[in-house]
């Protein structure tokens, strides 16, 4: 048990530390490029994880806890969308929040199928 934890743990703190560069990286005016890209780019690999687990029996649920849970959990951010969208709002930028939105669920709900078809093909 106390080993699980040290895998989520580890892999929370590279997950954020890969977040924070992205966001040291993408710095675009009036559209939260980074959390999306982010967001996106972890729901693909959640898939990859997701279907991993499920083909081959070899991959360890130790390692389902380190990618998933850690550094995907880690790397992506609801919390962060979530603020985006609050300070969209308080601008007056419905649209540019509402496109926000639905571009964070839409492509992050298609990024975890394509990864996880990736896989099982």
């Amino acid at each position: 048990m106390f080993k699980n934890f040290l895998l989520v743990g580890l892999g929370g703190a590279i997950g954020s530390m890969l977040r924070y560069a992205f966001y040291l990286l993408i710095t675009v005016k009036n559209f939260p490029f980074a959390t999306l890209t982010v967001n996106i780019a972890g729901s693909f690999v959640i898939g990859l994880v997701l279907a991993l687990s499920l083909k081959d029996d070899s991959f360890l649920n130790n390692w389902k806890l380190f990618l998933a849970t850690g550094i995907c959990g880690g790397f992506t951010t609801f919390s962060a969308l979530s603020a985006e969208n609050m300070t969209l709002l308080q601008s007056g930028k419905y649209f540019t929040a509402l496109l926000y939105i639905a571009l964070s669920i839409v492509l992050g709900i298609a990024a975890a199928w394509f990864g996880f078809n990736v896989i099982k093909s």
